[in-house]
């Protein structure tokens, strides 16, 4: 920008702005192999699908996750 004026970008959520109290979060959502799910945003209040946008299972997590890991072990012992 010329002059050294600075542009400010507003960011705002779609669906913050679309309806006051829509209920969504801006978090991930990771569901485990155990059923269990949990939230990247530590104020997620309700860790539903229903909710977020960004949903991904745990055994696709960059690090792993241990449960993953346990399902792996157990399957191959099995067969």
């Amino acid at each position: 920008m010329s002059g050294g004026t600075k542009r400010i970008v507003n960011r705002e959520c779609g669906r913050c702005s679309e309806a006051e109290g829509l209920d969504h979060c801006h978090g991930t959502l990771i569901l485990h192999t155990d059923g269990s799910a949990e939230c990247t945003d530590e104020l997620c209040v309700r860790e539903i699908e229903a909710r977020h946008q960004l949903i991904v299972d745990c055994a696709d997590l960059i690090e792993g996750c241990g449960c993953a890991e346990w399902l792996a072990e157990a399957y191959s012992r099995a067969s």
